[in-house]
């Protein structure tokens, strides 16, 4: 029988409370808590719902420590009980791939003939001519870090704290845990419970520096 999953924090709690975590507590996170963290994190969104994110989840101590020493020893990673190797896959240009999306789409009545076609002639053309990304890896970073920030707030959401991370060799990390040439290494991002002190909150620029009204530049107000 599943087990339904009740979040501890609501969304809006989850968004604030969330941090960067550098140090973790050995406990483990428990397997139906993790698939769930896992699951709700895939629904993040996708380019033609490609979704190109690939996850290798490290759970065993030794592994942990062959990351760790492709991580530049970084305790976040030896430390938490869990940590995800989060990939982009450029394979999914590939027709195969993209038949196996648009099978996808149809089981959920979501992909009509008209909208197949679409996909055929327009996933090429966009991997082909790259018109708003210099690189094919851009473009699956972009849609992986989507998902890992739905990880991390929905995580958050049920009181698991994490910490994603860029501090590693990438040529390592995929030799170390076989992985092909045609994916990359996006990030990593350890997953547990905080140890104490908690990280406290570096703060963040106003709406005023970040955000501009209808061109670059030009003062936002509400």
């Amino acid at each position: 029988m599943a087990i339904e999953m009740k979040p501890t924090f609501g969304l809006k709690e989850a968004i604030e409370q969330r941090r960067a975590v550098r140090s973790f507590l050995p406990n483990v996170i428990p397997a139906v808590l993790l698939e769930e963290i896992l699951r709700l994190g895939l629904r993040a969104p996708s380019g033609y719902n490609l979704q190109p994110w690939r996850f290798i989840v490290v759970r065993d101590a030794e592994n942990r420590a062959k990351l760790k020493a492709c991580a530049f020893d970084q305790r976040q990673v030896g430390e938490a009980p869990v940590v995800l190797i989060c990939c982009g896959d450029r394979r999914v240009k590939e027709a195969e791939y993209i038949e196996s999306t648009i099978a996808l789409g149809r089981e959920h009545d979501a992909v009509n003939d008209t909208y197949a076609d679409v996909m055929r002639s327009q996933i090429p053309a966009l991997f082909e001519n790259k018109p708003c990304f210099e690189s094919e890896e851009t473009w699956t970073n972009r849609h992986t870090m989507l998902a890992v920030a739905y990880m991390t707030i929905v995580a958050k959401s049920f009181g698991v704290d994490s910490c994603p991370m860029e501090g590693f060799d990438s040529a390592k990390v995929k030799e170390a845990f076989k992985i092909p040439e045609a994916v990359d290494v996006c990030c990593l991002l350890a997953l547990g419970f905080a140890d104490e002190p908690y990280k406290r909150y570096g703060g963040r620029f106003g709406m005023e520096q970040v955000c501009y009204s209808e061109e670059f530049g030009s003062p936002f107000t509400i």
